[in-house]
């Protein structure tokens, strides 16, 4: 089957930013009008973004909310967003601005019954898992916070209580273009195989892409590597299109 394609555009300060291993102090700006960037993904074949709110992240409240609204505006990308989203008010806001589908991390670690009852309200096509994870435990908070969760046993438990679609970063590959966590994802939908899941995280080429589509996986973020090359979007397109 073949794999999604979802380029990240993160986003501090209304810029399109790239980190390393998570770490707000190692930042690189990309393009300083990350509109421009989500219109060349769209029109490269593209048709889902993956859009992370870094500032939101960080302090609790979704701060980039003119980035979201104007992609959402001035482009027909499917965006799933992510960053800030804390409470009710934050993911009711997210759709609003234009959101299709919200990645919820900090909250389910810190509050399941919270993420329980808006997997309920929205539904499990809307409502992304983040499992993201540093050193076999699960991390939120934008990736400053770390729990004693461990990873595999996170996703089971929400697994059982009715999440569908999981988006796994392993935080130690994000940025690094080392390549994906495949046997991290492989264990994963070994234990879980009717889950959509979405893997990202140090994707360095398109060689890795066959290997995820082995282990069933639905989805694969690329960012870094687009950005700096590895991945062109030409290559992308070729592959969406054949």
């Amino acid at each position: 089957m073949k794999l999604e394609i979802i380029p990240a555009i993160d986003i501090i300060e209304g810029k399109c930013v790239r980190l390393t291993k998570g770490d707000y102090n190692q930042k690189k700006i990309y393009n300083e009008n990350p509109i421009e960037v989500a219109k060349e993904f769209e029109d490269a074949g593209i048709t889902r973004l993956h859009l992370v709110d870094l500032d939101g992240a960080k302090s609790g409240n979704i701060i980039n909310r003119k980035v979201l609204e104007k992609i959402a505006n001035k482009t027909k990308l499917i965006i799933d967003f992510g960053g800030g989203i804390k409470t009710n008010d934050n993911i009711k806001a997210a759709f609003e601005y234009g959101a299709t589908m919200v990645n919820i991390g900090s909250i389910a670690i810190r509050d399941k019954e919270l993420f329980l009852n808006w997997l309920q309200i929205y539904g499990q096509e809307k409502i992304l898992l983040s499992a993201d994870t540093k050193n076999g435990k699960a991390s939120g908070g934008g990736w400053l916070e770390d729990s004693q969760k461990e990873i595999l046993d996170f996703i089971d438990e929400y697994v059982k209580d009715g999440v569908k679609k999981i988006v796994c970063t392993d935080i130690s590959k994000d940025g690094m273009l080392t390549g994906s966590s495949i046997e991290l994802y492989k264990t994963i939908m070994k234990q879980n195989p009717n889950i959509e899941l979405t893997a990202s995280g140090g994707v360095l080429s398109m060689n890795e892409l066959p290997e995820l589509e082995k282990i069933k996986a639905t989805g694969v973020i690329i960012g870094k590597a687009i950005y700096e090359n590895k991945i062109t979007l030409k290559q992308l397109s070729d592959y969406i299109q054949q």
